[in-house]
């Protein structure tokens, strides 16, 4: 057994080491420049350019990238490989690959006048290649919002003083975007209130927990809001109708988030997620630190296994006790598991965040990019901000290692996140339950902001994709209702299959090839740039990167799905099609990688065999496109 707060060290050790060198070195490669004007100055207009304060913004990215993933795909890779693989890829690969990704994507776009990769690799090999990569990323964004439905799902199910929560949460939102924008009312009185009503609702969800349908074993009290039923939902049958209808809600809730303005609820939101981001992950690394030095009190926590009767259990909820700050599950379990498969590759795509995450790209490249005040400002935003996603994703390790039990089966394991993270919050004088409910909250509002989010970037790529509608099909699909639509029975479809071990690695594997596919953008724009800019510190990652992912997706599609097809497990019809819709999404993903990838190597031969590249990218760092220019 080891103390988990050295886990902690060693992962502020090699981010501190990667911020202070690294960051510095990227900082001066790229050059740099605060004299240069970004995008955000040049084209203000209080919409989208918009230059914002070093802080500000920082939170605003912060929030923006750091949803649920890299808490589920860190405890999901600890329960299957150990915690030492898992510890490592996220010490080790987030300074040297995910911090390098989002810093790249992020001062490309603002040497190309803050436009998307997308747009970016179209520059350089043509609307084909442009093309590709937005249906690459729209494709992306169908997994994103499967996946992260059936992880609220298991969380809203497991805590059902979370669901109470998560829904004043939402409400307080909604109002706290009426005070700002329709009533005008100052900032700081606002935010201090709406931020302790987030706080006093996990209190209200304490004494009033809700769930849709009845399963076993509620927590006393519980509002029953329609009764017993709901066996006929799909995933009713794997786990239970209450999860089944929480993931049916979740995507009800991401198609009406996703449409409305952003002023209602998009930009309250994420300003009171922030406050729970600090709190939360601030609050374990302290308690993982301060609980080994200071002591720590054993504390009796509730492990909700949602597939309990397959894991052969009497019940979903099994007692486990804490009973110090040290490793209580192996540090390592073997090269393969018997859902996931090997290591190489899925180790690589089940920590689809906290290393590293294509889905940063868009972020970086979609909004931060038009905020930046300074180019120096783009260091600690888009290499500071991702090593911060990286110690999320340690404090999910650090929550799921402390409680004995908590690998019993892949989603037991996302649902001890609570469990562990309140028993880690007990050090400052919380209550286990109480803790527990506030962690569960924190997860469900990561989650919820990554999934509406994901699908309002969808509706925008699929708008980009097509272009000036000029039919009445096109038209149709550029309806944000009906481009809404389409992404949240999409997500469904697939959510349906019920197997966490087929949705997980396929958005995991899908995720990081789009961070190739960014890394692929930043080689090719440096290529292009000079030749004298080396490029290594894209070029690796990228190849790593692009090796993992087309292996990952290519056992998915080719193998793992239809295997399982044939050996029939799967719950339902609807079941049945999605996972031969998971092989076919998989293959067209790998397709598109070929293609892009083939379109991006002749280009980086062409610019570095001599073309002028004056003509290809203007000058002054390599970009001057207008916004609007083709």
């Amino acid at each position: 057994m080891v103390q988990v707060m050295w886990l902690a060290i060693v992962a502020l050790a090699t981010f501190s080491v990667g911020y202070i060198g690294y960051s510095r070195y990227l900082a001066r490669f790229v050059e740099l420049d605060d004299d240069r004007e970004t995008p955000a100055h040049k084209y203000e207009d209080g919409q989208e350019y918009v230059p914002s304060k070093k802080p500000v913004l920082l939170g605003h990215h912060y929030s923006s990238i750091a949803g649920g993933a890299p808490i589920a795909g860190p405890i999901t890779a600890a329960a299957a490989f150990g915690w030492i693989p898992a510890l490592i890829w996220i010490a080790v690969g987030n300074p040297l690959f995910g911090a390098v990704h989002d810093f790249m994507s992020l001062s490309s776009s603002v040497r190309h006048e803050g436009k998307s990769i997308g747009y970016i690799i179209g520059q350089y090999v043509g609307e084909r290649g442009k093309d590709m990569l937005l249906w690459f990323a729209y494709l992306t964004i169908i997994l994103v919002v499967a996946a992260f439905a059936f992880l609220i799902g298991l969380v809203l199910d497991a805590f059902p003083a979370a669901a109470t929560a998560s829904v004043i949460y939402i409400g307080l939102a909604l109002l706290f975007g009426v005070y700002l924008y329709q009533l005008d009312l100052p900032f700081l009185p606002g935010a201090v209130a709406f931020v302790a009503m987030v706080f006093a609702g996990v209190w209200v969800g304490l004494q009033y927990p809700i769930a849709i349908f009845a399963r076993p074993e509620l927590p006393a009290g519980t509002i029953v809001l329609l009764g017993q039923g709901g066996e006929w939902l799909p995933l009713a049958g794997t786990y239970d109708s209450n999860m089944a209808a929480w993931v049916f809600v979740t995507v009800i809730y991401a198609f009406a988030a996703s449409v409305l303005p952003v002023w209602v609820l998009l930009q309250p939101r994420d300003f009171l997620t922030s406050s729970l981001l600090y709190t939360g992950v601030g609050g374990m690394i302290l308690a993982a630190i301060a609980g080994t030095l200071l002591g720590f009190s054993p504390v009796d926590v509730n492990v909700y296994v949602p597939n309990w009767e397959a894991a052969g259990l009497s019940g979903p909820i099994q007692s486990a006790t804490v009973e110090s700050l040290t490793t209580q599950v192996p540090g390592w379990t073997g090269f393969i598991h018997g859902s996931l498969g090997p290591l190489f590759p899925f180790l690589f795509v089940t920590i689809a965040c906290g290393t590293i995450s294509g889905f940063h790209s868009l972020v970086s490249s979609g909004t931060t990019a038009k905020q930046l005040d300074r180019e120096s400002d783009a260091r600690l935003i888009g290499y500071g901000g991702m090593l911060g996603e990286g110690l999320l994703g340690i404090t999910a390790v650090l929550s799921v290692v402390i409680v004995a039990g908590s690998t019993v089966g892949l989603g037991s394991a996302l649902v001890t996140f609570p469990s562990g993270g309140g028993a880690l919050l007990t050090v400052f004088g919380l209550g286990t339950t109480a803790a527990a409910t506030f962690i569960g909250l924190v997860f469900v509002s990561f989650l919820l902001t990554s999934t509406d989010t994901a699908m309002r970037l969808g509706r925008y790529m699929l708008e980009e994709i097509v272009g000036a509608p000029e039919t009445s099909v096109e038209r149709t699909v550029t309806n944000r209702y009906a481009n809404a639509g389409i992404l949240a029975l999409a997500g469904y479809f697939l959510v349906a299959s019920g197997q966490w071990a087929n949705i997980w690695p396929l958005f995991g594997g899908a995720n990081q090839a789009l961070a190739a596919l960014a890394l692929l953008v930043a080689t090719v724009w440096l290529a292009n740039w000079d030749d004298t800019k080396q490029l290594v510190s894209t070029g690796a990652p990228l190849v790593f990167m692009l090796a993992v992912t087309v292996v990952a997706l290519l056992i998915i599609g080719v193998y793992r799905n239809p295997t399982a097809l044939m050996a029939g497990e799967y719950d339902s019809t609807i079941g049945a099609a999605s996972l031969v819709f998971q092989s076919a999404i998989a293959l067209v993903l790998v397709g598109l990688i070929v293609g892009i990838v083939w379109l991006s190597y002749d280009n980086i031969k062409e610019a570095r065999g001599g073309l002028d590249r004056d003509a290809i990218v203007g000058s002054e760092g390599g970009g001057g496109v207008e916004p609007g220019d083709d």
